[in-house]
C-alpha cells in the first residue's frame, strides 16, 4: 500500500476517511526518522488493511499540535479518526508489535 504524505489541510479527513491508520511523524532533520522512513513505505506493503500516513510536524504544525511527542520519530495509530495510542520508537520489530497489537496480523506475519 502506498504511504500519503498529509499536511494541515488534508490530515483531519484523511484520518476520519481510514478506518484504521498510522501516522508517521517526522522531521526533517531527524536521523533516525531519515533512516526509518525506507522501513515504514516497506511495511506499509504488508498491511493492506492499514492507511499508511506521514506527516512532516515541522510543515504541518496543527497535525503536530494533536499528538503529545516525546521523541522522533513519533507514530501515532489511529482507529476510526481517534487516536488509540502514540508511540516514539525507531526499531521496526517494536513498530511492527504495535502495528499487530492494534490492527492485527499483516500479510508477511
Amino acid at each position: 500500500m502506498a504511504v500519503t504524505t498529509l499536511t494541515d489541510d488534508d490530515f483531519e479527513q484523511a484520518l476520519q476517511d481510514a478506518e484504521l491508520a498510522v501516522v508517521d511523524f517526522y522531521a526533517g532533520w531527524c536521523g533516525p526518522c531519515i533512516m526509518f522512513k525506507p522501513k515504514f513505505k516497506r511495511i506499509s506493503g504488508d498491511y493492506p488493511h492499514v492507511s499508511f500516513f506521514m506527516v512532516d510536524g515541522e510543515k504541518a504544525p496543527a497535525a503536530r499540535k494533536t499528538v503529545q511527542i516525546d521523541n522522533l520519530p513519533f507514530f501515532g495509530f489511529y482507529r476510526n479518526g481517534e487516536l488509540v495510542e502514540g508511540k516514539s520508537m525507531a526499531k521496526e520489530d517494536a513498530f511492527r508489535e504495535t502495528l499487530e497489537a492494534h490492527f492485527g496480523a499483516g500479510d508477511a506475519s
